[in-house]
């Protein structure tokens, strides 16, 4: 992996979790980093911690400001701010709305910003923090399976349309990270994902590695792999598995 030093890197939803530990990653390996979060004193904070900017507000207009606190060049972007919208088919409008503009259409927007400058010059980096649910699925959670499809669909894209001119993508689809999306998934989260969870680090471990090894796919729970050919193989058997975690969360729901 080329060096990092100097390079102009952009964290949406940064103020903590995933996102705070990717700029500090970053920061580490000596890039200047844009914080962005909703959270205007959580950027902030991380910001002042990593020595970046901190631009709060909206992950999808953060770009065009992104793009001048670092001279023009924006040389990976990480599509990290995420909803987890918990809620069956009959969610509201406005929470499946929301779910696609925040996990999908942010992303949209920032490639459409980014990728034609990356094609000019000839290389840029895009990852989008997914998560496991993309590959498989989460019980329930339909807004936030169903969107995180589609992150990982654009990802998969993007990579496949661009990456003979230069443009990298990563995919990053933990299962159960601490943070605090991890608790917003209440009893869910707690039967399927909590059990095995793992620290933020540990998700940008597995991207700087990804990212060495020129990897698409970075997954920092490698167990998601088997359970990702399961369900291409044999998607009966795989859809009854997840029918039966289903089941054991409604009787604990009880």
């Amino acid at each position: 992996m080329e060096s990092l030093q100097g390079k102009g890197v952009v964290v949406t939803g940064a103020g903590g979790g995933i996102g705070a530990a990717l700029a500090r990653r970053f920061a580490a390996a000596g890039a200047r980093v844009v914080v962005n979060d909703l959270d205007a004193a959580r950027a902030a904070e991380v910001a002042a911690e990593v020595g970046g900017v901190a631009l709060p507000g909206d992950a999808s207009a953060v770009v065009a400001d992104a793009l001048a606190a670092l001279d023009g060049t924006v040389d990976v972007y990480c599509a990290n701010a995420g909803l987890a919208s918990g809620g069956t088919e009959a969610a509201a409008e406005r929470v499946w709305a929301d779910a696609w503009d925040v996990n999908v259409m942010a992303h949209v927007r920032a490639a459409q910003a980014l990728v034609p400058g990356w094609l000019e010059r000839g290389e840029g980096r895009f990852v989008s923090t997914v998560s496991a649910a993309g590959l498989l699925t989460m019980v329930g959670a339909a807004p936030y399976s169903v969107t995180k499809h589609g992150a990982y669909a654009f990802a998969e894209w993007l990579s496949l349309t661009y990456r003979h001119r230069g443009v990298k993508v990563h995919a990053i689809c933990p299962q159960g990270v601490r943070t605090d999306m991890l608790t917003a998934a209440g009893s869910a989260g707690e039967l399927v994902l909590a059990p095995t969870a793992i620290e933020p680090e540990d998700v940008a471990d597995a991207l700087f590695t990804g990212m060495a090894e020129d990897r698409f796919l970075i997954l920092p729970h490698p167990e998601v792999a088997g359970y990702y050919q399961a369900r291409a193989a044999t998607p009966d058997k795989w859809l009854t598995s997840m029918n039966h975690i289903q089941q054991k969360w409604e009787a604990s729901e009880r």
